[in-house]
């Protein structure tokens, strides 16, 4: 199965199992709006962690409906965001939202050693995208969390990206390793990075997935551009998956697409012992919406 647009992951989401999404410091409007949509489109059960009476000053202005859903009352940001952590941590969520707080706070308990959400693997992004020049949604990562990864830090991040798009149907997703050239330079590491992630798929060390690479971003999702450079690829023009060489490449398309291209995006973390859904300040409604159903959709 191949996702055409970002409205069938609600398909995906609303088949599995309702789970229940802990909203850390709940007082934001737009996170209150996905949040409230996603419950009443059966696909989550929430929990609104943060200043109760912010909470329903917000709701009541903006007519959202929120009898049945359950509040906890914490005003402190740091002290609500400890006790989402904690409720994910003891079983009582299965999804982490980040609402009205700041990233390093979200981070700092999360990565917390006694009550946080560790669970061995590297922590990295997975972006979403659906934009109309391309014929059905693909993903990018890492764009928000990893630095400059080197290749153990690569295969980590695959392997958690390869695995959220197997659990969305996707069997065999084909993965393009971007450079800035199409051939092996010595000089150029994410070129080297990318010959090697090639082989070790060809050998099954990284697996349910088809990786070609390096690729330059326009042969990886144009037919015609691989064509006009004599590449031979099975995943050359018909991308699933972008590995971005560093976290400035991959910000900077990232931004480009939805500034430029218009696109919708949906993103959270992986690699915690569940999906966070850590979107932007700067991020629509919409996309916080579409963020609430990949981490229900991919979380099965």
């Amino acid at each position: 199965m191949v996702l055409k647009n970002l409205s069938d992951l609600k398909n995906i989401a609303v088949n599995g199992p309702k789970r229940k999404l802990i909203l850390a410091a709940a007082q934001d409007k737009d996170c209150l709006a996905a949040v409230i949509k996603a419950w009443q489109d059966g696909v989550i059960e929430p929990v609104l962690v943060g200043d109760e009476s912010n909470i329903r000053e917000i709701c009541d202005a903006n007519h959202f409906n929120i009898d049945g859903i359950s509040v906890v009352n914490e005003p402190d940001i740091e002290t609500a965001v400890q006790t989402s952590v904690r409720l994910v941590h003891n079983k009582e969520g299965d999804i982490l939202m980040k609402g009205k707080a700041g990233t390093s706070t979200i981070l700092k308990s999360v990565l917390d050693k006694q009550w946080g959400l560790r669970s061995g693997r590297l922590l990295s992004h997975i972006a979403l995208f659906e934009v109309e020049a391309y014929s059905k949604v693909f993903a990018v990562t890492d764009v928000a969390m990893n630095i400059a990864p080197k290749l153990k830090e690569k295969i980590a991040i695959l392997n958690n990206s390869v695995s959220c798009l197997n659990a969305l149907g996707y069997k065999c997703p084909k993965v393009a390793i971007l450079g800035a050239v199409e051939m092996v330079n010595e000089n150029m590491e994410a070129t080297l990075d990318a010959a090697l992630l090639s082989k070790m798929n060809q050998r099954e060390q990284i697996k349910n997935c088809i990786i070609d690479g390096p690729l330059a971003f326009d042969n990886a999702v144009s037919y015609e551009s691989a064509i006009q450079k004599g590449i031979k690829s099975e995943v050359a023009g018909d991308t699933d998956l972008l590995l971005m060489p560093d976290i400035e490449v991959g910000n900077v398309l990232y931004k480009s697409l939805v500034f430029f291209a218009k696109a919708k995006v949906a993103s959270m973390i992986l690699g915690a012992i569940v999906p966070i859904v850590l979107t932007s300040r700067s991020d629509s409604e919409q996309s916080k919406y579409f963020s609430v159903l990949l981490a229900a959709g991919a979380t099965k």
